[in-house]
């Protein structure tokens, strides 16, 4: 069975050769890289807060950023800069076999 993408057709902005300048594809998966790297730095950063005030400070801050990440995400798809692989039955069947057999692996707080 081929491999399915999920993607809109991309649009004709790009130049079908890439020179070395940036263009705006470019630019956006950069702040995208950037958002998802401050989204990592604020989710530890939550982690080891013990201020109640400033966790929910960076708390906020974090949603934010998470926001962004997902408007930046989209603009992305939308324009057909984004491609993902669409996972067929067995794949999911797998994933899900191999997640659940972790649950066992976690001490029980009852």
């Amino acid at each position: 069975m081929p491999t399915m993408e999920i993607a809109k057709s991309q649009s004709g902005e790009l130049p079908q050769v890439k020179g070395p300048q940036m263009n705006d594809r470019d630019r956006i998966n950069d702040i995208l890289s950037m958002q998802k790297y401050l989204s990592s730095g604020f989710n530890t950063g939550i982690n080891e807060v013990q201020n109640p005030e400033l966790r929910k400070t960076v708390a906020s801050i974090l949603q934010a950023q998470h926001e962004a990440q997902w408007q930046l995400f989209n603009l992305m798809f939308e324009k057909g800069w984004y491609k993902m692989k669409a996972a067929d039955k067995q794949e999911i069947s797998q994933a899900q076999q191999q997640f659940s057999g972790y649950s066992t692996q976690f001490p029980s707080f009852s």
